[in-house]
């Protein structure tokens, strides 16, 4: 199985309610982070996740603008950010990141 396939097999069983157009953003964000290149395909998917719940559905970006560190700015997020995952299904929890 190649990168794309195994991340998207990893991305179903994580959220498996998630709705398609976020399906392909987060799968693209996996595969064009750098950073994620190296993961596991598991790992890369839920960081990816993450990070797209965090950016696209929470305040996050402002409270940082505001000067806010990237700690607290995510603790004010992670209830909001863990309604938006169980929503799509997921049942880890934040805390739970490798």
């Amino acid at each position: 199985m190649n990168r794309r396939g195994a991340l998207e097999a990893a991305l179903r069983h994580l959220a498996p309610n998630i709705p398609p157009h976020e399906f392909g953003a987060v799968i693209d964000h996996a595969l064009d982070s750098a950073r994620l290149k190296s993961a596991a395909p598991e790992n890369a998917a839920w960081l990816s996740l993450v990070a797209y719940v965090r950016h696209t559905f929470t305040d996050y970006d402002a409270l940082l603008a505001q000067g806010y560190d990237r700690d607290s700015a995510r603790h004010f997020v992670a209830h909001e950010m863990m309604e938006v995952l169980r929503e799509r299904g997921v049942r880890r929890a934040l805390g739970d990141e490798p």
